[in-house]
């Protein structure tokens, strides 16, 4: 093991229950995987025992409702401990055990509900809240306020749930969730608690709650049980539906710091046995569920200070997945355990690889929150981008082939390298060809800004990946008919990728008019004045990074809204709009571009109003179109042609690779 990385694998105590190491797995919702009493489901028990063979030294599970009459949700989403408490405990066991098996320890998060936060989709109930103020999502939707009978049985609730927890084998409890303002944060908030019974009033009247919870939880579980609290040290609250962020200047309207320091010593007085500490709220979305865009370890300045002022252990998340970050902070005591989420969920083995010296062959989080918080967003099972097998880790396992086959893959993008590595690691002979001469596709654009270094990261691991599955690359060789006749494979996938669109616009063809790879990889061509034609994705992430290049940015986009045609999770298009907010980009919605002129682009608006605007460069990010032309000649000529990622339909870098991973393992 290598020395700077040492503090990891330190021993720690939570309470008296001993961690074999400082490496714990955040916890997540595992949504969707339950079974119909509402219980973790095989695929949870897979998913939570594959991060502790990994090496995680403690697993914090998911939230899990305890009650379902108060705030009744959909069924199907979310586990909750109430619906059959007897069943709960039984599928819980075996899990537990399994667990403990690798040397882990397991803590049951319990819920007592989302209140403003939780999505209408997913709720049966009006919206409940300490008191009667707007929901997040629906703000002319008023919550309603819940009575003191109701929440002392929400109080009732989580110390039964917390005595089946027990029973079942977990070695603690976290109770969610002091933070992100769920529905126990807005009781300890004052912009949201204005009770005039014992839950609201000054501070400690808004810590009642959270601290009732816990005093119920230890008589019914005894004082050694393990309780710890997810808890927001910090709120970024800048002003009602609207996040502050790193870096800017504003006065906290939620908990601010010195609030979150004094609470924590209220809270460790009344008996708390450690704190999951973060930052953030739903108006800051992208502090709880930090993106690509915020930088690793972005919480530990804050709990540096949470420690100062505290003595019990203090557990951090918030984008850890960095071993050197990670290591860091234990030794100088800013947390006493780095918390991976979406680290562990693309890499299930990174403590082990830590600890065995091999980083480098770490798969890295991209921070995109496609196949995690997007997937529970979008009423879908949670996996990761990056890692197809997450979350169905038993049914994704890869096997040998019946018979070794020759597998040519044609594209080296993201698709076509997984599919390549996939089909070399299960046996059989891969060839990838490539007429670029270097790997990568349109993800080697995509991946300069400085604020995208993991997908560069994701490219060196996939180079590294090929090289060590023996598969034959074949860089600057454009594949035509001729030459798969020739090769003659047992099996082809085809990952041509896609081109960028051009519209036939008048002025479309001058020198000054850029696509967004051209900008990308030639960053000297682009000017002062900067005309961005496409308000997606790719067009504000753009625009992001050529305005803290001093650039003056207008986006223009067709549609009503930035990033409106495809979907993008919350915290990543929260943070997008912020920053272009920040940033002074001018957005033009609902408008079109009409020409391009030699300084200038003339503009059309829904109402037909045109308008002319500077611009020294135009940049192009409209999109792209599948590349089909070799799949259309090979695919009633060789009978075993697959055709994926961009090349089949146009989507992000998840369903590239797990199109690349469900090709590939099947073959």
């Amino acid at each position: 093991m290598n020395n700077k990385y040492a503090s990891l694998f330190e021993p720690m105590k939570i309470g008296k229950t001993k961690i074999k190491n400082r490496i714990g797995m955040s916890p997540m919702a595992a949504s969707g995987m339950i079974t119909p009493h509402n219980c973790f489901d095989k695929r949870a028990a897979e998913y939570y025992v594959e991060r502790a063979r990994g090496g995680a030294g403690l697993i914090i599970t998911g939230g899990v409702e305890v009650e379902n009459e108060i705030e009744q949700t959909k069924l199907g989403i979310f586990q909750n401990i109430s619906t059959n408490p007897v069943a709960f405990a039984l599928n819980s066991s075996e899990m537990i055990e399994r667990v403990h098996a690798h040397g882990s320890k397991i803590f049951l998060q319990l819920t007592m509900g989302f209140g403003r936060s939780l999505f209408l989709d997913f709720v049966d109930s009006h919206p409940v809240a300490p008191s009667a103020i707007p929901h997040f999502w629906e703000p002319d939707v008023t919550c309603r306020e819940l009575t003191t009978n109701e929440v002392e049985y929400m109080v009732e609730k989580m110390a039964e749930a917390a005595k089946v927890a027990a029973s079942a084998g977990y070695d603690g409890v976290e109770v969610h969730a002091m933070h992100e303002g769920y529905l126990l944060d807005q009781f300890t908030l004052k912009a949201f608690n204005k009770r005039t019974d014992k839950y609201g009033g000054d501070l400690r009247g808004r810590l009642q709650l959270p601290i009732e919870i816990l005093q119920a939880i230890k008589s019914e579980v005894g004082q050694d049980f393990p309780v710890i609290l997810r808890y927001g040290v910090k709120s970024c609250i800048k002003a009602p539906h609207q996040g502050g962020l790193p870096g800017e200047d504003y006065q906290e309207h939620g908990r601010d710091l010195e609030e979150g320091l004094e609470a924590a010593k209220i809270l460790e007085e009344a008996g708390y046995d450690g704190f999951n500490a973060d930052l953030g709220s739903y108006e800051a979305l992208y502090w709880a569920h930090p993106p690509t865009y915020i930088e690793h370890g972005c919480y530990l300045p804050y709990t540096k200070q949470l420690k100062e002022v505290i003595d019990v252990p203090v557990l951090t998340a918030g984008r850890m997945d960095n071993p050197e970050v990670a290591a860091e902070a234990v030794t100088s005591e800013k947390t006493d355990m780095a918390l991976l989420g979406r680290g562990l969920l693309a890499d299930p083995d990174w403590p082990n690889k830590v600890k065995s010296g091999e980083t480098d062959k770490i798969r890295p989080c991209l921070g995109c929150h496609d196949g995690c918080m997007g997937r529970l967003e979008s009423g879908k099972v949670i996996s990761c981008a990056v890692n197809p097998a997450c979350g169905r880790e038993e049914e994704y396992k890869l096997h040998p082939p019946l018979k070794q086959k020759d597998v040519m893959v044609v594209g080296g993008g993201i698709a076509g390298m997984e599919a390549a590595r996939v089909a070399a690691i299960r046996g059989h002979k891969v060839s990838l060809y490539e007429k670029n001469n270097s790997l990568g596709g349109h993800v080697v654009e995509a991946s300069v800004p400085e604020f995208k270094k993991d997908e560069r990261e994701l490219l060196r691991w996939y180079g590294q990946e090929l090289k060590e599955n023996d598969v034959e690359l074949n860089l600057g060789t454009e594949v035509d008919s001729q030459l798969v006749k020739e090769i003659n494979p047992d099996e082809i996938i085809l990952a041509t990728g896609a081109k960028e669109k051009i519209p036939p616009i008048q002025g479309i063809d001058q020198d000054h008019v850029l696509t967004a790879c051209d900008a990308l990889m030639n960053p000297d061509k682009v000017g002062k004045n900067v005309a961005i034609i496409g308000g997606g994705l790719v067009g504000c992430e753009i625009a992001i990074w050529l305005a803290q290049q001093n650039k003056q940015i207008t986006i223009v986009e067709m549609i009503e809204e930035l990033m409106g045609a495809v979907f993008v999770s919350h915290a990543n298009e929260m943070m997008l709009k912020d920053m272009i907010k920040h940033e002074g980009i001018e957005v033009k919605t609902d408008t079109s571009l009409l020409e391009v002129q030699e300084n200038e682009i003339v503009t059309i608006n829904k109402e037909f109003k045109k308008q002319n605007l500077n611009a020294d460069t135009v940049l192009l990010a409209i999109g792209y179109e599948s590349d089909t032309k070799l799949y259309e000649e090979l695919k009633d000529i060789h009978p075993k042609t697959h055709l994926i990622g961009d090349a089949r339909t146009v989507q992000n870098i998840m369903y590239g690779i797990w199109e690349g991973y469900e090709v590939a393992r099947t073959l």
